[in-house]
């Protein structure tokens, strides 16, 4: 029998729902109804109730802030606005609250029976479903046991003599290995959308545990299949008894792929699967097993989600460095990302990974290689400076950071987030830079406008820009170049004297900066459309009317 309350701020209605109701016919026992969201909130956190019946305009507390304190404190219950608003932000706001079903009154007695019956169906599948991984965790527990697991690991890990496996394999009553002998090893790559929300290490587990059960299942019935998990949480499938070796790799590609196929579709996550070298002798199952993790250990490379033979992959290229390492690439990302360009940072990234995929090297050395990298990074990013401690610190982790990934794309995406953000960095800084540089720039025209020798290598010497980068973000700043700024403000000082003063047309030449009258004259006219004289007689008479 589920729990129900009720809250609605309307007794009619809340009378209406307690009589009308047979509830207990319906699997449900209502043990209260309550005027408004803050006594129903006291009332839920009392008695936990399964199901929430309620209102959405109530006072003191309306249904959707009680819809929000019950899926942040109790998610598992069950909540229905009955509400007489209808408008589409309400519905928005409870589908994102997690309501179960948002209902616009009026609603008849019948359609509240219905409602009541389809959400216990619901609660009972639930329950049924918690029940059921109840009963996995206990098989969990239960399955095989340890001391056999740990045993066939240090069979194929380490290697055992000859007598000790027959002796052991007796001891477990394991049937005994033919030749010849194959190792697969499976490794999940994540859990998918799971990782979002997975902060529990027992949920972890049990999905685990729910791959090794399909390989189990893919296993079962077969006498040529020996499976069992290494305390590193990957699976290992020893092969064995085939005529051919041939055929025995072709069973293992089979078994592999029918596991990884059912992996992905029932459980929405993925493995991959190394496939090693086939040995003569159960003594050389190590040999077997490493070429299997080399296998897997491509995926670094080559992505997830994949079967992986090392007969496929070894001898496809002879391991050698990355082209773009041997121009220092480093050095060129380093550049590129203190420069500002993002864009091209990306460019160089997706290119080194793209050459990372091609050379083959070992995971290990790829490593190296990228912590060289973030090294770079982290030296570019100290060069540029405005970093508080915290900051710094966090990044000095990036060292580190880089072996939680399992592919090269996740590194790829890795590196790409780190470059745009230093660039994006760099280029706010220059900008600030650049902006106090040119308004220090534009004093500098203040004061000397009236020097007729005034240059732009004056400026650039005043502000230690070069003359293409000043140049260039003057006219970013002012929307002018240097000369039509200093065109301006010269001439806007000579309609000042032209006005305020009696001095000779010449006269105001000279003090504007420009030594040939004739040619103030014509510069005059050309921005202001009158002659000096012309402008000053205007203004005179419009002064004197």
């Amino acid at each position: 029998m589920y729990k129900v309350i009720i809250v609605d701020d309307e007794s009619v209605v809340r009378e209406g729902l307690r009589r009308t109701i047979p509830w207990n016919g319906h699997g449900f026992e209502l043990i209260g109804d309550y005027e408004n969201g803050r006594d129903a909130w006291e009332a839920i956190e009392a008695s936990k109730p399964d199901l929430i019946i309620s209102d959405i305009s109530m006072p003191f507390m309306d249904g959707l802030e009680l819809a929000r304190l019950v899926s942040t404190n109790y998610p598992y219950m069950k909540m229905i606005i009955l509400t007489g608003y209808d408008q589409f932000e309400y519905a928005q706001q409870a589908i994102r609250l997690k309501v179960t079903d948002f209902i616009l009154k009026p609603i008849t007695a019948r359609e509240m029976r219905e409602l009541l019956d389809k959400v216990r169906l619901e609660m009972d599948e639930e329950t049924r479903r918690r029940e059921d991984l109840g009963r996995l965790r206990h098989q969990l527990h239960q399955s095989l046991p340890l001391l056999r697991e740990r045993f066939l690991e240090r069979l194929v890990v380490l290697g055992l003599g000859r007598p000790e496996i027959e002796d052991r394999f007796s001891f477990f009553g394991l049937s005994a290995l033919t030749p010849p002998f194959l190792v697969m090893l499976a490794d999940i790559d994540d859990f998918g959308e799971r990782e979002e929300w997975m902060d529990d290490v027992h949920d972890a587990e049990f999905f685990r545990f729910a791959a090794f059960n399909i390989f189990e299942e893919v296993a079962r019935g077969r006498s040529d299949a020996l499976l069992f998990r290494t305390r590193e949480e990957r699976l290992v499938v020893v092969l064995h008894g085939a005529e051919e070796e041939d055929e025995l790799y072709v069973r293992a590609y089979g078994m592999a792929e029918e596991a990884r196929h059912h992996v992905e579709k029932y459980l929405r996550f993925t493995v991959t699967i190394g496939i090693g070298r086939a040995c003569s002798s159960p003594e050389r199952l190590p040999s077997s097993y490493k070429s299997a993790q080399s296998a897997l250990d491509y995926r670094f490379q080559l992505g997830k989600n994949r079967i992986l033979s090392i007969n496929d992959l070894e001898g496809s290229q002879v391991a050698s460095p990355p082209i773009a390492l041997h121009a220092d690439w480093d050095r060129k990302l380093s550049s590129s990302v203190k420069t500002g360009a993002a864009e091209e940072a990306n460019r160089q990234i997706e290119r080194l990974i793209e050459e990372f995929k091609r050379s083959r090297l070992p995971t290990e050395a790829l490593v190296l290689h990228v912590q060289k990298i973030a090294l770079a990074l982290m030296n570019a990013m100290q060069e540029l400076g405005g970093h508080d401690a915290e900051e710094l610190k966090r990044r000095q982790l990036w060292l580190t950071e880089v072996s939680r990934f399992k592919t090269l794309d996740e590194i790829g995406d890795w590196l790409k987030g780190i470059a745009s953000e230093l660039a994006a960095s760099a280029q706010a800084n220059r900008n600030l830079v650049s902006k106090v540089q040119i308004a220090k720039a534009t004093d500098y025209i203040e004061e000397h406008y009236a020097e007729e020798k005034l240059s732009l290598q004056d400026l650039c010497r005043h502000t230690l820009m070069s003359a293409s980068y000043f140049s260039l973000f003057f006219k970013q700043t002012t929307g002018e170049t240097f000369i039509e700024y200093l065109t301006r403000v010269r001439l806007e000082k000579a309609k000042e004297l032209l006005l305020t003063t009696s001095l000779k047309f010449y006269e105001i030449a000279a003090r504007v900066g420009y030594a040939d009258p004739n040619y103030f004259s014509i510069l005059f006219k050309k921005h202001t459309g009158s002659s000096p004289r012309d402008y000053r007689e205007k203004q005179a008479k419009e002064s004197a009317r």
